[in-house]
């Protein structure tokens, strides 16, 4: 099976306080193009509505939301009940709850530095794509609209198993702000343009 590392547009990216728990909240986009050159060939891949179904339909299958797609810097899991996801047919939404003490892990506390300060911005999946004998029709080549020479790999059916915080998404237009539940969280900050982190 392929695995695949691209960095798509986050929406919505945002760190939060819940209770005194930090909170970090996104939507992976469907039907977005994420666009790849490689050594002079553009490759343009869009994953489709309900292609980690196979997954989440599987309470058991663990994801893990990992900083910088690197297994040794967890934020949150499935397994452990600190991430949540929520398929529509326009999003993967998540919820990770940064479990108590975790959050002084330095890689926590650059993640939610990074995300806040708007340089972290992408969400790369951690996927696979299964083999055509397995799962017939997984992956498509269809021409991109208005320009046939150009193909585009659509992604129908994938296994997940980690959703990555990156620096650098395949767009321009995501974004990532730093936001509290309460306008009184920040009341008490004096230059709002700073992070204050435990």
């Amino acid at each position: 099976m392929e695995q695949a590392r691209l960095i798509w547009p986050a929406s919505d990216l945002e760190v939060r306080q819940q209770g005194k728990r930090p909170i970090i909240a996104g939507r992976f986009p469907y039907n977005s193009l994420a666009v790849l050159s490689d050594r002079g060939t553009v490759r343009k891949e869009s994953i489709m509505p309900g292609a980690f179904s196979y997954t989440l339909d599987d309470p058991d299958r663990e994801v893990n939301l990992l900083f910088g797609h690197s297994f040794d810097r967890p934020l949150a899991s499935r397994s452990s009940g600190t991430l949540e996801l929520k398929d529509s047919e326009r999003f993967l939404e998540f919820v990770a709850t940064i479990p108590e003490g975790a959050d002084r892990a330095s890689h926590v506390v650059d993640a939610l530095a990074m995300i806040g300060s708007g340089l972290a911005t992408g969400i790369s999946p951690g996927f696979r794509v299964p083999p055509s004998d397995v799962v017939p029709g997984a992956e498509k080549l269809v021409p991109e609209p208005g320009n046939p020479a150009v193909k585009i790999r659509q992604l129908w059916a994938l296994l997940l198993f980690e959703l990555s915080i990156v620096t650098r998404p395949a767009y321009g237009d995501s974004e990532a702000e730093l936001r509290a539940l309460s306008r009184d969280a920040l009341a008490h900050v004096a230059r709002p343009e700073r992070i204050i982190l435990p």
